[in-house]
């Protein structure tokens, strides 16, 4: 409501001034302003009193930095203004003298009323753009939403207060309205670039107290039947949210046969698990829980357990309208794991300058010349390089991801997009040569072509989650690189995207130098206890 009376505003003070000046000066079509039009927003029949009298005291505002002489002249703001008449006015002669000073600020007067009109819609226009991102997100109350940059670790770092969680500090966390505010993500530098590619936000929307929560439950062993293993047993934050076995060890030390996937960068995809069996994150959240081999428990028995801890029960009765449930905990946990996304790694600063000098080639050759006839533009171009110079990149790195990138290489055949990954499914021939091979999304879908395809992992800061492959055979990134050199294993379902390179020994090194250099971008680091009891 505030940026559409500021339309109004904007709009009224314009046309008072260009009624008064059309009184001393016909005006001609080609004379009359050009606005951008704005779509006619969503309002109420009629305006409460109250917005209609702040209304008028910014129009009385909004005039006073207008000429008081064109003040004095204009009709009041309650006046309804009417459209000047359209004669033609004649073609000025070459010889009739220049404007002045007065004809000089009328125009200036009016020039910055449309100016001012403009940008107030273009501001609505970037508000719509971004409900319309977040539809069915929003709440009613505007006051309730708050956009949030994800990445960093103030929604991660629990509720205030040390050792463990109190009622009355859950309590007053609860109270707070600011944990009750629905957030729209935003994503750093390097992941941005995917803002659209927004997983489950519509459905699961993210608010400080559910991701709390989530943070509670991930490190929370008691969701398993022995009390032994939370999420965070195979997702661990020291190793970049996997962990640093070749399978996955859960209950009893039971080994599972394939490696944990990061739960980093969740936020940009849908289905989960190497063979995409679980079709969200609040599904995948739950299915290790009823995991003999992982959790070990029943989704009956883990609700029951976290029933009976009151902080909890709290919680989950303030949070959600249905309070808990199975359902709720996966939501819960998975808003959590969407907070945790990748800060802008050294390709990124590289490509965002990059990108900037190859866009203003010309204007950047004469940088002292720049700074004089454009200081605004010079600074915006120093700050770039700066921020650049501060998250290095090597001559090798830089080569593997000019290679990364290259047909010779191919790698974006699959790892594509700002989270380098395609999210789907291929066979590379891992594993396919034993026994009884894993057969990945063919159990999902019973397709052919299916057979032994698992899913493309994210390359984003990649050097921490080794071992790699669905099998974690693969123990560093030169194996891998290695292994794509040489077609991957030949089998009746590989992937036509899998062919022999012709990669050179410094090539296989400098795309090593990419993954493990230029994609390393921070990660949160949450709390870790600070639990219920």
């Amino acid at each position: 409501m505030g940026r559409f009376l500021a339309i109004v505003v904007a709009l009224v003070a314009l046309a008072l001034v260009i009624n008064t000046m059309q009184k001393d000066k016909p005006v001609g079509e080609n004379d009359q302003p050009k606005l951008i039009a704005p779509e006619k927003p969503d309002t109420p029949a009629e305006e409460p009193k109250e917005v209609a009298a702040a209304g008028e005291k910014a129009v009385e505002a909004e005039l006073a930095a207008v000429d008081p002489a064109v003040i004095e002249a204009a009709p009041s703001a309650t006046t309804e203004v009417k459209p000047a008449a359209t004669e033609t006015a004649p073609a000025p002669s070459t010889e009739e003298a220049s404007p002045s000073p007065k004809a000089q600020a009328e125009k200036a007067a009016k020039d910055e009323a449309v100016e001012k009109a403009n940008e107030a819609i273009q501001e609505v226009e970037a508000e719509r753009e971004i409900d319309d991102k977040f539809k069915g997100i929003a709440t009613p109350n505007k006051e309730k939403t708050e956009q949030f940059m994800l990445g960093g670790n103030e929604l991660l770092m629990g509720i205030p207060g040390e050792e463990d969680l109190t009622e009355e500090q859950i309590e007053k966390w609860l109270q707070d309205p600011v944990n009750r505010a629905v957030l729209l993500p935003e994503l750093p530098l390097g992941l941005a670039a995917g803002a659209g590619q927004i997983q489950g936000v519509e459905e699961n929307p993210l608010t400080r107290a559910k991701i709390e929560l989530g943070r509670q439950l991930y490190f929370d062993t008691r969701l398993s039947g022995d009390n032994t293993i939370s999420c965070a047993t195979c997702h661990d934050p020291e190793f970049g949210y996997a962990k640093d076995t070749q399978f996955g060890v859960g209950m009893k030390s039971q080994m599972g046969n394939r490696n944990s996937p990061t739960a980093y960068n969740r936020i940009l995809s849908g289905p989960q698990f190497w063979d995409g069996r679980a079709t969200s994150l609040e599904d995948q959240a739950i299915g290790p829980i009823a995991n003999p081999i992982e959790m070990g428990n029943t989704h009956e028995v883990a609700v029951k357990v976290i029933a009976k801890i009151p902080g909890y029960q709290k919680q989950f009765d303030a949070i959600f309208e249905d309070g808990l449930s199975i359902e709720n905990i996966g939501k819960a946990i998975a808003s959590f794991e969407r907070t945790l996304v990748t800060g802008p790694a050294p390709w990124d600063y590289y490509q965002q300058l990059a990108t900037f000098e190859k866009a203003y080639e010309a204007d950047l050759e004469d940088l002292e010349l720049l700074k004089e006839e454009d200081e605004e533009f010079y600074n915006e171009y120093m700050e770039l390089k700066k921020v650049s110079e501060a998250h290095p990149i090597s001559e090798s790195a830089i080569r593997g991801g000019e290679l990364f990138f290259s047909d010779k290489a191919a790698c974006t055949t699959c790892h594509v997009g700002a989270n380098f990954t395609d999210e789907l499914y291929h066979n590379l021939g891992v594993g396919m040569d034993t026994e009884k091979p894993d057969l990945g999304r063919f159990e999902q879908t019973g397709e052919e072509k299916d057979k032994g395809a698992f899913k493309t992992p994210t390359v984003r800061n990649i050097s921490l989650t080794g071992p790699y492959m669905h099998d974690g055979t693969q123990k560093t990134l030169e194996e891998v690189v290695e292994w794509y050199a040489k077609g991957g294993h030949p089998n009746p379902y590989l992937s036509d995207k899998i062919k022999k390179l012709d990669l050179t020994d410094q090539d296989k090194a400098d795309l090593v130098a990419f993954m493990k250099e230029g994609l390393q971008g921070s990660l949160p680091e949450p709390e870790q206890g600070r639990l219920p009891k």
